[in-house]
């Protein structure tokens, strides 16, 4: 019998196995535990989620290279160079900046004495400043294509040789360092005096057949770690792909690494296509500063201070673009921080 004061469980309830009941009435239904609730987080519209792609791969890294004086010190030089060599030149066909013409002024006028002529003239009465715009396109194609190649074909073979393994590993390697063997400067000799390349294009993608071979044997190490990390086995045991893997865990945290490392073949691009066209060995196809540094040291007289200019203003264009790319790399490896990327997102701030 039960109690008198014990009160009663109506049809609505049920006894649960604490003493307590589970009510039958409103919207939830009977069975419905902790394992079958459904979040009632409401799913983001397509405005939301561009805005939230918007600002996670656009606003915050911006955010981020503002905030560091490196960066932004570094993008202003690169994008003076672009601007110079891309806009200043020939936008559209519209000629901004002429090309230089023989005895347009007075030979050997030195930097800012007449700024019809602000970095001054050769031996030919040749503005130099129309000849660093005029030079410039042609050293932003070798150095991009220098630089791409090496860094896009040393990051490739060292991500899936580290991530292979096996035989796989074993047969890039061998090619990795059958090509760290040869003498890189030697070969690009060979090369460009065999096939005399006219094209900038070309070039550069000489130059760069021997930088990559260090950068893969430096990613594979890296590459040989970051497998064996728990993002990595996770990717792997939810079944995703080994493009997806590569992609979205390898590569995403090597970028910092790869972002130096181009700016290290930038310059080294920058090097030895300046003094291989100073020493003569390439074809004089395109006015570049190796070719200027050439004229001014065979047809000028540099113990003279009046015309040792010829030679300087390339030399320090090389040196400000040098130190461009050098800022710009260290400030991209706080742009691919992942906690200093999320500091600057605003669109999951008040979740």
């Amino acid at each position: 019998m039960p109690h008198a004061d014990t009160p009663r469980r109506t049809d609505d309830e049920s006894a649960r196995t604490d003493g307590g009941t589970n009510s039958r009435s409103g919207s939830a239904p009977m069975d419905e535990s902790i394992f079958t609730q459904t979040s009632n987080v409401p799913e983001l519209t397509g405005r939301e989620k561009a805005r939230r792609s918007f600002e996670r791969h656009v606003y915050a890294p911006i955010a981020v290279l503002l905030n560091d004086w490196r960066a932004l010190v570094g993008s202003l030089i690169l994008l003076g160079f672009v601007v110079m060599g891309v806009i200043a030149a020939a936008p559209f066909g519209i000629v901004l900046v002429e090309k230089a013409t023989v005895m347009e002024g007075p030979i050997y006028l030195s930097p800012f004495q007449d700024w019809a002529y602000p970095l001054g003239t050769n031996v030919m009465g040749k503005s130099i400043l129309k000849q660093v715009v005029h030079a410039t396109p042609a050293m932003l194609e070798m150095i991009l294509a220098g630089a791409l190649l090496s860094v896009c074909l040393g990051t490739l073979i060292g991500t899936v040789a580290g991530y292979r393994g096996g035989r796989t590993d074993s047969a890039l390697m061998t090619l990795t360092d059958v090509v760290l063997t040869i003498p890189g400067i030697a070969l690009v000799i060979v090369l460009a005096s065999i096939y005399q390349p006219e094209s900038p294009l070309v070039v550069g993608l000489i130059l760069g057949i021997d930088n990559w071979p260090k950068l893969a044997r430096t990613v594979r190490s890296q590459v040989l770690s970051i497998r064996e990390e728990a993002f990595t086995e996770a990717s792997r045991i939810m079944g995703l792909s080994e493009l997806h893997i590569l992609r979205k865990d390898v590569v995403s945290n090597l970028m910092p690494y790869i972002s130096v490392n181009f700016a290290t073949s930038a310059r080294k691009i920058i090097f030895e296509s300046v003094g291989l066209y100073f020493l003569g060995i390439l074809p004089r196809s395109n006015l570049n500063w190796g070719l200027m540094m050439n004229d001014a040291y065979n047809q000028a007289n540099l113990t003279n201070p009046d015309q040792i200019h010829w030679l300087l203003v390339p030399m320090a264009l090389i040196i400000l673009i040098s130190l461009g790319f050098i800022l710009l790399a260290q400030g991209l490896d706080r742009v691919f921080n992942v906690r200093l990327r999320a500091r600057h997102e605003t669109a999951g701030g008040d979740e």
